[in-house]
């Protein structure tokens, strides 16, 4: 009971800061599926057929399955799975981390997060701009809060020996995901392995590695 409290809580005070995202004009714009139509954000369903489950999503109690390569699972509650979402300048997440696993570093480029730990312990951390590049980091408990400014890199480990579930909330409706790792190794096409190289100061040969695992 005292979790759920302080679940809602959090979300209530996410929420209420401010959105990286226009304000909305009308009372709501759910999504429409499939339109056509190119808009910054997404067209708007005709209000009259708008309905409950356009405004809920279920799942975020289901734990992510973290057998994979970096051992965490983030379950996304954008508006492409919350069509409710559009114009409201807000989504959501449960990230899922196995012992020692990583959500390796990203960044959103739309959106500042707010992360509430709901079990384990997880460190956290984000690296300010050129030229400082400075790291930001804590370990976090149960019920511990943090925030990663919009558009800067971070990332998150499960330092203990259980598995850590966190929540967190994003001013966006459609925050973006780049993983830094993904997008530099890769890229569709590849970046130059001679670019590679000369920033990394490696070999080529260590390029070519590294964007075979991606």
């Amino acid at each position: 009971m005292a979790q759920s409290v302080l679940l809602i809580c959090f979300l209530g005070l996410a929420f209420a800061f401010a959105a990286a995202d226009h304000s909305p004009l009308q009372d709501f714009c759910v999504a429409q599926a499939g339109s056509s139509v190119l808009v910054n954000g997404l067209p708007c369903k005709d209000p009259k057929t708008v309905q409950a489950n356009d405004f809920s999503f279920s799942g975020l109690h289901l734990p992510g399955n973290t057998s994979n390569p970096v051992g965490s699972k983030v379950t996304p509650v954008t508006v492409t799975q919350l069509p409710g979402l559009n114009t409201l300048g807000i989504s959501m997440a449960r990230i899922d981390i196995a012992p020692w696993g990583i959500n390796p570093p990203h960044t959103h480029p739309r959106a500042t997060e707010i992360l509430l730990v709901l079990e384990g312990t997880i460190e956290v951390g984000f690296i300010t701009s050129n030229p400082d590049n400075r790291l930001i980091s804590k370990i976090l408990q149960k019920g511990d809060v943090f925030v990663f400014p919009q558009g800067l890199i971070h990332y998150q480990r499960n330092t203990g020996f259980g598995n850590a579930v966190a929540i967190a909330a994003l001013g966006s409706q459609n925050p973006g995901v780049i993983t830094i790792a993904n997008a530099v190794f890769g890229s569709t096409p590849d970046i130059s392995l001679d670019i590679l190289a000369r920033a990394f100061q490696v070999d080529k040969t260590v390029v070519s590695q590294i964007q075979s695992k991606f």
